[in-house]
């Protein structure tokens, strides 16, 4: 594979809106590039776009369009990733850039993640400029989302080696759709990630989001198992497709055997959108089902989401049962746990990352979330709660 040498380190990185060498890509014999970035492998004449849109050949380069590029930049509870292992209570930076390697029929962010306009990236940055802001408004970590980092990898890990820099985390929400000649740099790049496992048959990713179930799974596994990076797991149930007792217990077992049991796991609620529309959203039992089938497939630690359900949002410690956080949506209403992460009742140390950022629920940000004009250093308009 053909690898476009990294420019030379500098303090800011290169002018947002930059045409940015792209990496992880080979010449074909046949004259094509393939953009080995994905398990897609786009195979590309000149002029011709990836799948993700926003990887492109130019001639006899291969380019990512996006670099320096946000649709927009928000402050969210670390709860909203979602994350709640992660310094439960802190605030979190948020951005994303345009396009999806993914086709998700059910897509939740497709304004964004299926967006064919790049006129529609009204704010640009450099790494060094978002590192910045995220410290100015106080933020414990810069997060990748609203569509999935994989695609701007480039422009991610640059943020966050400026991240890193400054003292600041950082989080992915991703669909984990990477190859295994990239998911070594992005992910060594990454304090924590919130993985979607959109479902847990190959027939539900081809049909549904033009993908394959393997990939994902390999991730998830070299994840767990090869780095630090702390893991979180969400499926959005659809009614119908991806919800029923045998494939939500499969995909638990599946988490236990090959994951173990305190990784956290996600449902979160599907509402009509996109090329879905015409589907019911999701009823709250079927979350609750669903977390019952996996506490009692013998996972410690599920949650569900998009609903009102303080039990589902609770955290119990994994060896006695005690209460450690409880959480009303995104709003702490109780802290148990320790200093350094352990259940006060029998001493076991919850698993996840924790300090002093969001002991104190009187500390925690709630459930705020907050647009910011990155170059104002202020609020954007439509601040809400």
């Amino acid at each position: 594979m053909t690898r476009i040498p990294e420019p030379a380190a500098v303090a800011d990185g290169p002018d947002p809106g930059s045409r940015f060498p792209a990496r992880y890509w080979q010449r074909l014999e046949d004259g094509r590039f393939q953009c080995d970035l994905c398990p897609r492998l786009c195979k590309l004449h000149a002029g011709q776009r990836g799948a993700c849109f926003v990887r492109m050949r130019d001639g006899d380069e291969m380019l990512l369009t996006t670099y320096g590029r946000s649709s927009g930049f928000c402050i969210d509870p670390i709860e909203k990733k979602p994350l709640n292992h992660f310094y439960p209570g802190s605030k979190v930076f948020s951005f994303g850039t345009a396009g999806c390697n993914l086709a998700c029929k059910f897509c939740q962010n497709w304004d964004i993640s299926k967006s064919r306009d790049l006129d529609t990236l009204m704010d640009q940055a450099s790494p060094a400029e978002i590192a910045d802001t995220a410290l100015h408004w106080g933020c414990h970590s810069v997060a990748f989302t609203y569509n999935d980092p994989v695609i701007f990898a480039e422009y991610a890990m640059d943020v966050a080696d400026a991240c890193h820099a400054r003292g600041l985390k950082t989080v992915a929400v991703t669909a984990g759709y990477i190859s295994e000649c990239a998911r070594q740099d992005f992910f060594s790049r990454m304090d924590a990630a919130n993985v979607d496992l959109k479902g847990f048959t190959d027939d539900f990713y081809v049909k549904l989001c033009g993908a394959h179930l393997q990939p994902v799974l390999d991730t998830l596994v070299w994840l767990r198992h090869e780095t630090d990076v702390w893991l979180e797991l969400t499926t959005l149930l659809i009614p119908g497709h991806n919800d029923s007792d045998a494939e939500l217990a499969a995909l638990s077992s599946w988490v236990r055997r090959e994951l173990g049991p305190e990784v956290p796991l996600h449902f979160s609620a599907f509402h009509p959108d996109f090329k879905m529309a015409d589907l019911p959203p999701t009823p709250p039992a079927t979350l609750s089902r669903a977390r019952r089938i996996a506490l009692g497939a013998g996972l410690h630690h599920v949650y569900t989401g998009n609903v009102h359900d303080p039990e589902g949002d609770t955290t119990h410690c994994g060896a006695c049962g005690e209460t450690l956080i409880v959480r009303d949506w995104y709003e702490i209403r109780s802290y148990q746990l320790t200093a350094d992460g352990a259940c006060p009742r029998c001493g076991a140390r919850l698993a996840g990352r924790f300090g002093a950022v969001g002991a104190a629920v009187h500390d925690a940000f709630g459930a705020r979330r907050i647009p910011v004009n990155i170059h104002r250093q202020s609020p954007g308009r439509g601040q809400s709660k």
